[in-house]
C-alpha cells in the first residue's frame, strides 16, 4: 500500500504553518529557527547542554535531599556522554535556556522551558502528578514504574531509577561502618514499619538520619546524617541493609533509589513489598509480611548463595546504571531535537 499521500499532506500542512508563523511572528520564527538549527548542529557533534531541574532547595539543605544525589550522579553519565550539564535547584537564579531541560519530578511541580527541548522524568510521587502538569508542553515523559507507565493513559514511557557504577562498587567493608542491620535516611514525620518491626524482631538497628529521636532510643541513631560519599562504604559494610517506599510509589510500583544503590554494592536488603522489584533485583531484596518472615530474615535464612548473589550484582550494575539511563535521555533529546527542527 503506499504511502506517498498523509506525509505529502503532512508536510504541505507544516510549511503552511511556518509560513504563518513567518508572517504574524518574523523575527520570534527566525529567532525559533536558529536556535533549533544551533542546536541540531550541536547534537549532531555530539554535545547539547542539559539543565537538569530539581526539588531541592537552593540553599545548604540541599545537600541532605535524594534528588541531589541523583541529578549529580545523573550529570556524572551525562558529563561522561559528552554532554554539558548543569544541576538547577528550586528557586535558584534563572539561567539561560539549555538546549534540553530535564525535570526530575519529586515533589514539587516544574513547568517546562519553552525554549529547550523538555523531558519529565517522575521519579516519586506519582500521585502528586496532575493531568494538567502531563499534558504541558514536554517532548517525552518518562516514569520510573513499569507498571505505571503500563496504566497511565497519557502515553508514559517507563525509565527506573538506577545508580552509579562509580561510586556504588563492591569491594571490603569499612571497619568504622561495620553494622549487622543498617537504614540511611530520615523518620518523614512518620514512624517507618520496617524500622519499627525490625527493632521488635530484635535487630541491631543503625539508624543514619535525622529527626529519629521521637521513634526509636537514642542506642539505635549512629547521627543524623552521613554524606553521600560514605554511603556506598555503610551498605557495603552492613550484614543487611534496611529500605522502604512512600505508600504512593509502593502501590504503583516506583522502586526507590536506596533499592539501587544497596545492589549496586551487592548488599543483601529488606524491604516492603513493591511490584517490578523481583523482576529487577532478584532474590537481593527480600520482603516480609510476617514478624516470623522477618525474623528468618536477619537470621539469614532465605537468602541467595555467595555465587548467586554476585551474578545478580553484575546482572543489576549492568542493566541500571546512570550510565544506561543516559545513553536513553541523549536518545530521546535527539529524537525531540530533530522533530522540533523539522516544525
Amino acid at each position: 500500500m503506499s504511502t506517498d499521500g498523509p506525509p505529502a499532506r503532512s508536510r504541505a500542512s507544516s510549511f503552511a504553518g511556518r509560513a504563518r508563523r513567518l508572517v504574524t511572528d518574523p523575527v520570534g520564527t527566525v529567532q525559533r529557527w536558529r536556535a533549533r538549527t544551533a542546536r541540531l548542529r550541536r547534537f549532531e557533534a555530539g554535545t547539547m547542554t542539559w539543565a537538569i531541574k530539581i526539588s531541592a532547595p537552593d540553599d545548604a539543605s540541599a545537600a541532605r535531599w535524594g534528588d541531589m544525589a541523583f541529578a549529580a550522579d545523573l550529570a556524572e553519565a551525562l558529563s561522561a556522554a559528552g554532554q554539558n550539564v548543569r544541576i538547577d535547584r528550586l528557586g535558584a537564579p534563572a539561567q539561560a535556556p539549555a538546549d534540553v531541560t530535564l525535570v526530575l519530578r519529586g515533589l514539587h511541580r516544574i513547568a517546562p522551558e519553552p525554549a529547550s527541548i523538555n523531558l519529565l522524568w517522575v521519579i516519586s510521587h506519582p500521585d502528586d502528578v496532575a493531568d494538567e502538569e502531563i499534558a504541558l508542553p514536554w517532548d517525552r515523559v518518562f516514569v520510573a514504574s513499569d507498571s505505571y507507565a503500563r496504566s497511565a493513559s497519557w502515553g508514559a514511557e517507563p525509565l527506573l531509577q538506577a545508580s552509579s557504577p562509580r561510586r556504588f562498587q563492591p569491594g571490603p567493608p569499612d571497619p568504622d561502618l561495620r553494622e549487622e542491620v543498617v537504614f540511611v535516611g530520615t523518620t518523614r514525620g512518620v514512624e517507618r514499619p520496617v524500622i519499627r518491626d525490625a527493632i521488635a524482631a530484635g535487630a541491631k538497628v543503625a539508624i543514619y538520619g535525622h529527626n529519629w529521636e521521637e521513634f526509636v532510643d537514642s542506642f539505635y541513631i549512629r547521627a543524623d546524617h552521613l554524606e553521600f560519599a560514605r554511603v556506598p562504604a555503610a551498605y557495603r559494610s552492613a550484614g543487611i541493609v534496611l529500605n522502604d517506599h512512600w505508600e504512593d510509589m509502593r502501590a504503583h510500583g516506583f522502586v526507590s533509589n536506596r533499592l539501587f544503590d544497596a545492589a549496586f554494592v551487592g548488599a543483601r536488603i529488606i524491604s516492603d513489598r513493591v511490584p517490578g522489584a523481583e523482576e529487577v533485583f532478584g532474590g537481593l531484596v527480600q520482603s516480609y509480611t510476617t514478624r516470623q518472615e522477618l525474623e528468618a530474615l536477619l537470621r539469614g535464612e532465605g537468602w541467595p548463595s555467595e555465587s548467586e548473589r554476585l551474578a545478580l550484582t553484575r546482572r543489576v550494575r549492568e542493566r541500571h546504571s546512570f550510565d544506561a539511563r543516559a545513553r536513553t535521555l541523549i536518545a530521546a533529546a535527539r529524537a525531540a531535537a530533530i522533530t522540533a527542527r523539522r516544525r
